[in-house]
C-alpha cells in the first residue's frame, strides 16, 4: 500500500474521532441538563462509533505497515517515524495528520473525564423530568445506565492506546 492509502486511513480515523468527540459532547449535555433517562441512547451510539474506530485502527495499521515496509521501516513504525522518511510532500502531509489526532486526542480525553465526573454527579441527583426523586428503580436504572458507559469508556481506553502508541 501506498502514502496515498496511509493519508485515506488518517482523514478516515480522523473524521471518526471528531464524531467520537460530537457524540461525547451530546453525552454531556445529556448529563449536564440532568436528563438521565437518554443516558442509554447517547452511549449506545458512543459504541456504535467505538466500533467504527476499532475497525478503522486495524485497517490503519495495515495500511501503515505496507506503507512503512515500502518505505524500509520496520512495521508498527509510528506516524512521526513514517513522517521522517516520507517523500515530500507526504512528510508534511503526515505530520499535519498527527498534530490532528493528537489534538483531537486530547479533547477526548478532557470531555470523557468531565463526563466520568458528571456521570458521578447524576447518580445523586434526580432527572427533572421525572416528579420524584431517585427512587430504587430510578437508581437501578441509572446504574445499568452507568455499567453500559463505563464498557463504553472501557472501549476509549482500549482504543487509545494503539493510538497513542502510533502518535508517539
Amino acid at each position: 500500500m501506498s502514502i496515498d492509502a496511509v493519508s485515506e486511513m488518517l482523514w478516515r480515523e480522523r473524521r471518526l474521532l471528531e464524531l467520537l468527540l460530537f457524540k461525547l459532547e451530546e453525552e454531556q449535555m445529556v448529563l449536564a441538563a440532568g436528563r438521565n433517562r437518554w443516558l442509554a441512547h447517547a452511549t449506545r451510539e458512543l459504541e456504535t462509533v467505538f466500533e467504527e474506530i476499532n475497525i478503522a485502527e486495524l485497517e490503519r495499521a495495515v495500511s501503515v505497515n505496507a506503507a512503512a515496509r515500502r518505505l524500509g521501516v520496520e512495521p508498527g513504525a509510528s506516524l512521526k517515524e513514517l513522517a521522517a522518511v516520507a517523500p515530500e510532500p507526504w512528510g508534511r502531509l503526515l505530520n499535519r495528520h498527527r498534530d490532528a489526532l493528537v489534538t483531537l486526542a486530547a479533547e477526548i480525553d478532557v470531555v470523557a473525564e468531565a463526563n466520568h465526573e458528571l456521570l458521578d454527579e447524576s447518580e445523586r441527583v434526580p432527572d427533572p423530568a421525572s416528579d420524584t426523586a431517585l427512587v430504587p428503580d430510578n437508581v437501578l436504572q441509572l446504574q445499568l445506565q452507568r455499567v453500559a458507559h463505563d464498557a463504553a469508556s472501557g472501549v476509549t481506553r482500549a482504543v487509545q492506546p494503539s493510538l497513542r502508541e502510533f502518535l508517539r
